[in-house]
């Protein structure tokens, strides 16, 4: 305790107290421990992520600088001689064409598809949670039993898709034997498959967008379309940086899709003139087939190169759009 003069007389106050017109909040002194226990909390993601994730990137770059075997191993450092042959490789080319071909016919009918639902989700009318959790369904199926049942209505002389044509006077498709029916084929298979999952997302956006704002924009007398290019779009757009980065990885990863879909089984080579071959499967050619670990390891760090570059193409293009709007 110790004494002060308030207003004239002696008092006694704390030793700890503030002294007597000072302003401001008490300074809080703050130990070793409180400054590192965040770091605590988030240290067992960074370290998961290390072991499984930046470890395996970096041996896999140390393989790709080497002739390496699945079956005889380590055959001696090659310097940069599998990317020389990489980017001389026209059949890296024609899958990389494959696989930008496949991404931009389903990545944009995509996200304007899941737009659409996610707006009309958000209306409130009746058994809402069930159309919420019916446009889910189509992810939750195995890609396996997504890629038979399309192969079917895809087939070239019982397809469902080719009868329906066939009603308007068009001759069958042979749908993978040519470039651009086999890409609409696999796009199609895509966008069926990942629509309802980005409508959620969108849905969960939209949700969280104050409710006053658009009761402000209609007393102002703005239309739906003008509250949805002024208010929804740009309150929605980490949310839509997000899934463009998602479907840019995932697009430039496809793999499964056209794997199954290729009739002459899972060799990897995406039909016989390698019509639609994307990146990964030629990696699985090549890693798999040829058994040929250090050029597979040279594909892997290619892709996730190519993997960034568009994400950031992408994620600059959709930022542009949101403030055009």
């Amino acid at each position: 305790m110790r004494e002060r003069t308030v207003a004239g007389e002696r008092v006694r106050a704390p030793v700890g107290d503030r002294p007597v017109g000072r302003r401001g909040p008490p300074r809080v002194r703050t130990g070793w421990l409180d400054r590192v226990t965040p770091a605590l909390f988030v240290s067992p993601f960074f370290l998961v992520f290390g072991l499984f994730g930046l470890v395996p990137l970096g041996y896999l770059a140390w393989i790709s600088l080497h002739d390496w075997q699945l079956i005889n191993g380590d055959g001696g450092f090659v310097g940069l001689g599998n990317y020389v042959t990489l980017f001389t490789d026209p059949n890296f080319y024609n899958a990389l064409a494959n696989t930008v071909s496949i991404f931009v016919e389903s990545a944009i009918p995509q996200t304007l598809l899941a737009f659409g639902i996610a707006a009309l989700l958000n209306r409130p009318g009746r058994g809402e949670g069930f159309w919420r959790t019916s446009v889910l369904l189509p992810n939750v199926v195995s890609v396996v039993a997504v890629a038979l049942v399309f192969g079917q209505l895809f087939g070239r002389d019982y397809g469902i898709v080719n009868w329906v044509l066939g009603l308007f006077g068009v001759s069958p498709i042979s749908w993978q034997s040519s470039v651009w029916s086999s890409h609409l084929a696999v796009a199609v298979m895509v966008l069926w498959r990942w629509t309802g999952y980005n409508a959620l997302i969108y849905l969960a956006a939209m949700q969280a967008v104050p409710k006053e704002l658009y009761e402000a924009a209609a007393l102002d007398g703005a239309s739906r379309v003008r509250m949805f290019f002024s208010i929804t779009l740009p309150a929605i757009r980490p949310t839509l940086l997000f899934t463009v980065i998602a479907a840019t990885v995932g697009g430039l990863q496809l793999f499964a899709e056209p794997q199954l879909f290729d009739p002459s089984g899972t060799s990897g080579t995406g039909g016989d003139d390698r019509q639609f071959q994307t990146v990964l499967m030629y990696l699985y050619e090549k890693g798999m087939g040829s058994l040929d670990a250090g050029y597979a390891a040279a594909i892997s760090w290619v892709l996730f190169v190519l993997c960034v570059v568009f994400s950031l193409i992408n994620v600059r293009l959709v930022r542009r759009l949101v403030r055009g709007a």
